[in-house]
């Protein structure tokens, strides 16, 4: 018998999320790691959260109905089929939690969102890695690691740190390959920053089938301070994680933050016009010289080094000139990689400069 509380078998051998870097030497750092939104919150999102301010003594409506009406709205969603949550991450935790248990298995890419393998154990259950094909994922390679315990794909989708992206008919053909009782998650939390023409949210999908979800999140387009998700689904899905789910998980300045940003579409289309141009141009200027920049078609790149000395010196160079990028060898499993957000004009030409000095004497 321990002397004190035990966790369940499996919590202490997950590795805990580690966030990006948020400091460096120097009061003017600018942060490039956590792949926020560099023209910062739209506006009347602002002005919405400021109002909100005057019902801080009451409860919120429990379902988020301000917010997902504003997502009805705009995305053309029946507002029925959606949930919110704080963050995308506590709909991923509700959805594991849901639908994985003790023997079931998870299917994830190589390179996949960090926190699909800590929701899996979680829940019980167990994580299947999956090699990639030139850092995208590779449905061939995941239909064939689909078994009897399979319960759940998750699926970023662009991925998260490679930015890459699969297709509509790509993400079809992986979703006909499953057995109906498996559930395909789509992670869609950079979809406003999508310019490639073949891309699709996969609301098409989760409107035909019974075994699709959708998942997105507020943090990358201005409100991640606030902590807001969302999730499309099928009836019964969205009826089995309202039934889990906190009555309040999702506050009242967020919701009202959130409605307000969703409205605002005339916001998120400069933040994606900012974002492609810059994204293009950082692309453009360090592929080559010893560096690979992998096309990406989230708000940020990876940028890819020799081998993992020469990243980590990269890193430490531009974290001394205040420029915080995110290594991502011990989360992701690619050390000699960095993964770099887009900022603004000043800090993407810093990041050139700097880099580009580098290779010249290294």
């Amino acid at each position: 018998m321990s002397d004190h509380p035990v966790p369940q078998p499996g919590i202490l051998d997950i590795a805990a999320y580690v966030p990006g870097k948020a400091g460096a030497p120097g009061s003017n750092a600018v942060k490039l790691s956590s792949n926020e939104s560099p023209l910062g919150a739209s506006p009347k999102a602002i002005e919405a959260y400021r109002a909100a301010a005057e019902k801080l003594d009451i409860y919120p409506e429990g379902s988020s109905k301000i917010l997902r009406t504003a997502l009805g709205e705009v995305h053309g969603i029946d507002p029925d089929h959606i949930v919110c949550g704080n963050g995308s991450d506590d709909l991923l935790h509700l959805l594991a939690q849901a639908y994985l248990g003790e023997s079931d298995q998870a299917i994830m890419s190589r390179y996949g969102f960090s926190v699909y393998p800590i929701i899996t154990k979680a829940a019980g259950a167990e994580i299947v890695m999956v090699d990639e094909d030139q850092y995208t994922a590779d449905v061939d390679a995941l239909l064939s690691a689909v078994t009897p315990q399979t319960k759940i794909v998750w699926l970023a989708n662009p991925n998260n740190p490679t930015g890459t992206y699969l297709p509509d008919s790509e993400i079809r053909r992986l979703h006909a390959g499953l057995r109906p009782d498996i559930l395909l998650v789509i992670d869609n939390a950079y979809a406003e920053y999508v310019t490639a023409p073949d891309f699709t949210t996969g609301l098409d999908l989760v409107n035909e089938a019974q075994n699709v979800a959708m998942v997105r999140t507020f943090s990358k387009m201005g409100l991640a301070a606030v902590r807001i998700g969302w999730m499309v689904g099928p009836v019964h899905l969205v009826d089995a994680i309202n039934r889990i789910r906190g009555p309040f998980n999702v506050n009242l300045p967020a919701q009202m933050a959130g409605a307000a940003a969703t409205r605002d579409t005339e916001f998120t289309a400069k933040l994606k016009a900012h974002n492609a141009q810059w994204r293009d141009w950082i692309t453009a200027e360090l592929d080559g010289n010893h560096m690979h920049v992998v096309p990406s078609q989230a708000n940020f790149v990876m940028v890819l080094f020799p081998d993992a000395e020469h990243a980590s010196l990269a890193f430490e160079t531009l974290l001394e000139r205040g420029l915080i990028v995110r290594e991502i060898g011990g989360s992701y499993g690619i050390p000699q990689g960095l993964r770099i957000s887009i900022g603004s004009e000043q800090a993407m030409r810093g990041v050139v400069g700097i880099l580009k000095a580098l290779v010249q004497i290294s």
